[in-house]
């Protein structure tokens, strides 16, 4: 399973080489222009992750953002502020698309040379909406700035990046200021959305390929925590929706990927149990058990459920 999407992923989609000396002492940064990339995105496309840097959007075009429990509308014109602990999908809406992007690393912007802690901003609180829409004039002004990061950026002046964090520090202070888009009240999509993306983060962590490989969420709390949503709400979600609570399905769906390396692999028992995410081998026996009414190796050996 992908954990998170990662800069390297991201200009692998792309199809650009990583820019390695890109700010390398400093943290990564970099700015794009929709309009150029929006095609090596799969039109502006992004799948519901959890990226691993922070994103800035001045955006102009129809677009529809999903987070876990809603769904925000962008008609015209829009900033979207990103953090790494917010996952979301965004979905253009139509095919002129333009506007600007930036993507930067945490130690980019750093307390100690922002004298900011990003994770501390209303911007980027969990349960927030972190997209605001603009005027033509707010549209304008945040062009500009961006049209500045960018010819900075290209620049040889020694502090460039210096100069480029004071600007990324007024966007950031622009959305402070902005009032942000009211979601779409409409529960059932909503309900329907967030077990859609349960699923998605669940099915993503399998098939287990290598004894290497192991599962990064095993809980309720880990998979809400991913959504950005209270585990008892994501809990109340599942129940309405499939009938079963949040803890329920994920053991079942561990149980089948436990058959299905015990049959199909030669792993060792404590090989699958650390895969599959238990502490010990003793723990995923109780584990197993609990489901089968008999043992791993038993199973193993052909005693069928």
């Amino acid at each position: 399973m992908q954990d998170l999407y990662t800069l390297t992923d991201f200009y692998g989609k792309l199809n650009l080489p990583f820019p390695e000396g890109l700010g390398k002492d400093i943290g990564h940064f970099n700015v794009f222009n929709i309009a150029e990339y929006r095609t090596r995105l799969n039109n502006g496309e992004m799948r519901y992750d959890r990226r691993s840097y922070y994103k800035i959007s001045l955006i102009k075009g129809r677009n529809k953002a999903e987070y876990a429990d809603k769904e925000i509308q962008i008609e015209d014109r829009a900033l979207l502020f990103a953090s790494p602990r917010i996952p979301y999908h965004y979905v253009p809406q139509d095919e002129d698309q333009s506007g600007y992007f930036c993507v930067f690393t945490e130690n980019f912007l750093s307390k100690d040379k922002s004298g900011m802690v990003l994770d501390s901003l209303p911007l980027f609180q969990p349960g927030g909406l972190p997209i605001f829409t603009i005027n033509t004039g707010e549209f304008t002004e945040v062009e500009h700035l961006f049209k500045k990061i960018e010819r900075e950026l290209s620049s040889d002046y020694v502090y460039k990046f210096d100069l480029i964090r004071a600007y990324v520090l007024e966007l950031l202070h622009l959305g402070q200021k902005l009032h942000p888009v009211q979601p779409m009240e409409i529960n059932r999509n909503a309900s329907t959305r967030i077990t859609d993306l349960f699923v998605e983060l669940l099915e993503r962590q399998f098939p287990i390929n290598t004894p290497s490989q192991q599962l990064a969420l095993r809980t309720a709390n880990d998979f809400a925590e991913r959504l950005a949503v209270h585990a008892n709400h994501l809990n109340k979600v599942l129940k309405e929706t499939t009938g079963l609570t949040t803890t329920a399905i994920i053991h079942a769906r561990i149980f089948e990927e436990a058959k299905v390396m015990l049959k199909r692999t030669d792993w060792t028992i404590s090989e699958i149990s650390f895969g599959l995410g238990f502490e010990d081998p003793a723990h995923f026996s109780n584990f197993f058990k609990k489901l089968s009414n008999t043992s791993p190796l038993k199973f193993r050996k052909g005693i069928e459920i």
